[in-house]
């Protein structure tokens, strides 16, 4: 495996552990009030190692096979957690696929957030097991397959609720 596939392994090995840290942190009440900033913050910084995937030239294992793992870990308190922190702005309306099906689908940040997070986990342990390239491989196909699609959804969700927090200012009543 050539030096430049190793760094690219450690750079996003790197933005995994991080996201899931900084999700983790968050569910468990850090950040307060400031959830959703944060959590903008925290999947925009994941994204950068997902275009970074999605700009080099696909990773193909020998034999087109992904060495068996076991059992992923459960992440669903993770996502109860998270789902409980975001109450009321946790579901959402998203378009699947702006080409192919444009009809609105209902979302959950809660889902979308520890898709992300599953599917980078399973990339971590490849890559402690020390197998950079299947994780490599396994974050590029699971990128362009599932998760990018997930963190592309949850930042535009994101960004909306921090938006409307910003910008939907309730205006003074003038009295004369």
């Amino acid at each position: 495996m050539s030096d430049e596939w190793n760094d690219l392994a450690a750079r996003v090995a790197g933005h995994a552990q991080n996201y899931i840290d900084g999700l983790t942190r968050l569910a468990g009440g850090e950040g307060g009030d400031a959830i959703l900033p944060l959590l903008l913050v925290e999947v925009a910084q994941v994204s950068l190692a997902g275009t970074q995937l999605g700009a080099v030239q696909d990773v193909i294992l020998q034999g087109n096979f992904e060495p068996p793992l076991g059992e992923d870990p459960d992440i669903d308190p993770l996502r109860t957690a998270l789902a409980v922190r975001l109450g009321p702005v946790d579901d959402y309306a998203e378009v699947f696929d702006p080409y192919k099906d444009t009809a609105v689908t209902p979302y959950r940040l809660s889902d979308d957030l520890t898709a992300v997070a599953a599917d980078l986990i399973h990339g971590l342990r490849h890559y402690r097991a020390g197998r950079p390239l299947e994780a490599l491989w396994w974050w590029q196909y699971s990128y362009f397959n599932t998760w990018g699609n997930h963190a592309g959804a949850a930042l535009r969700a994101l960004h909306a609720l921090v938006a409307h927090t910003r910008l939907d200012v309730v205006e003074e009543s003038t009295t004369v």
